[in-house]
């Protein structure tokens, strides 16, 4: 019996109104939407699989989800990035998060999202910061709620999710080998992604 992964589960908390409200701040189609966000979870988690392999990455990730995103749930997150008045500050936050997510490699993520989605690198990018917060919320929500969380627990589940979005390929999958092959060697080119597609859309083969 497979388990659904955390990408899974979180694009089925998504489902509905949250991805209408998505789709309506990118200005664009609701099933382009959803196959953007379903490439784009498995490399945001992937990504922070990546930052808790080591030990002080598994910390700082642990103490910014104790910090700032516990106690929040999904909805007051989505409204706080996507209406309102907060929702500048809570995309600058996004973006933050990004910034620590993947460092260097974050305009490298958001063009081959973009590119791999055919929503562009600037609406990719806007996704990603919506969706950055909303992922650490649900961490927090998942996992600090468990009485006995810890780092290394932490950089547990986020090692195995990101085992999963590799070995399930798909596109979030094949973007997170692209964007996570830092010295280049080319294991997976925008061309190999665009042919993968699917994602967690694609159901599994």
């Amino acid at each position: 019996m497979s388990t659904n992964s955390l990408a899974e589960e979180l694009f089925q908390q998504l489902q509905g109104a949250p991805l209408q409200q998505v789709s309506q701040q990118l200005g664009t189609g609701q099933m382009q939407t959803a196959s953007a966000i379903s490439a784009a979870l498995p490399l945001l988690l992937g990504a922070l699989g990546k930052n808790t392999a080591e030990p002080q990455g598994a910390e700082a990730l642990f103490g910014a989800l104790q910090r700032d995103h516990t106690g929040l749930d999904l909805g007051s997150v989505l409204g706080a990035v996507l209406g309102g008045s907060a929702a500048p500050a809570a995309q600058s936050n996004g973006a933050a998060i990004l910034g620590h997510i993947f460092g260097g490699a974050q305009p490298r993520a958001e063009a081959s999202l973009g590119q791999a989605t055919g929503l562009g690198g600037d609406k990719a990018g806007q996704l990603m910061k919506i969706l950055a917060p909303i992922v650490l919320s649900f961490l927090a929500q998942r996992f600090m709620s468990q009485g006995n969380a810890n780092p290394s627990g932490l950089s547990q589940i986020l090692g195995q999710e990101r085992q999963v979005a590799q070995q399930q390929g798909g596109l979030g999958g094949g973007l997170l080998g692209a964007v996570l092959d830092q010295d280049g060697d080319g294991q997976l080119g925008l061309g190999d992604l665009l042919k993968i597609g699917g994602g967690l859309l694609g159901g599994k083969r």
